[in-house]
């Protein structure tokens, strides 16, 4: 009898500890998704992004479902499934964060047109409230919406200084700099502001022409990157299909684990090292 109390006893509480720790690990999680759903939507609310926080904790969610379950189906191991899981965590902040990256690119290609726009106004002897306002009408968004709020702040009585920083903060953008200087330098100083921003836009012009012609030359090195890391990947799909019995070590014993992992490093630095030779700053 004491025999099994005690045994009693010890299942008790290994389902007591189960429990506490299932419950504080489900805390956890909860804490960390809801932070995670936080951060995103306020870095894409001062992109003007906006996204529902409910709808970036679904998709973390289904990522975390899917992702283990197509790695499981394609293995047949469960550690490669549950190796996929934190790469599911990061999925969608990857996707919200190409998305604000989008964007800031739509920006860089639209500042040049609309700093010509603005210079137009200007030397058809419009004020620069005028000017922008008549830029803004004419513009599409993103641009447009950058320069509405700037707009509105200038109109609140907010000093056009202090307006042309929060635009700064809201647009990462190193080429809008060059745009507050012009601005900030006329104001200042004296000079034609029309010849400033024709000047600013003329230099954007050239420097996205130098980017595309760069990126065109660097085209073929970056798809050879995403070849060279795709193709031993696919391989292993392939011949986990067509010989299961050989492929087996691979995904169910500790050295065709650490294979794995010797193989997702050397993919990993692989591409990062092709990343690296072509991307070219201007």
């Amino acid at each position: 009898m004491s025999l099994m109390v005690i045994l009693a006893m010890t299942f008790a509480g290994a389902l007591a500890s189960i429990w506490l720790l299932a419950r504080a690990g489900s805390t956890a999680f909860a804490r960390r998704t809801q932070r995670m759903a936080r951060d995103v939507e306020q870095s894409l609310a001062d992109a003007l992004l906006f996204v529902n926080r409910q709808r970036v904790i679904g998709w973390t969610l289904l990522a975390m479902l899917l992702l283990p379950c197509v790695a499981f189906v394609l293995s047949g191991s469960a550690i490669v499934a549950l190796v996929t899981v934190p790469a599911a965590l990061m999925v969608p902040r990857r996707y919200l964060a190409w998305m604000r990256n989008r964007r800031m690119a739509t920006l860089e290609r639209q500042l040049p047109d609309a700093l010509l726009m603005m210079a137009g106004a200007l030397r058809a002897g419009a004020s620069f409230p005028i000017a922008l306002e008549s830029m803004v009408a004419e513009s599409s968004a993103p641009i447009s919406q950058e320069f509405e709020l700037l707009m509105r702040e200038i109109r609140l009585g907010i000093d056009l200084d202090i307006a042309m920083h929060n635009v700064e903060a809201r647009i990462p953008v190193p080429d809008f700099l060059m745009v507050t200087a012009a601005v900030t330098i006329t104001r200042e100083v004296g000079g034609n502001l029309a010849e400033a921003l024709e000047s600013v836009a003329r230099t954007l012009q050239q420097k996205l022409q130098m980017e595309g012609k760069i990126k065109a030359l660097t085209s073929q090195g970056r798809m050879q990157g995403i070849v060279m890391t795709c193709l031993p990947l696919f391989l292993m799909v392939v011949l986990r299909f067509m010989e299961p019995a050989a492929m087996a070590p691979l995904f169910s014993e500790p050295i065709g684990w650490g294979t794995l992992a010797v193989i997702a490093v050397m993919e990993f630095l692989g591409y990062q090292s092709i990343s690296r030779i072509t991307r070219i700053d201007v």
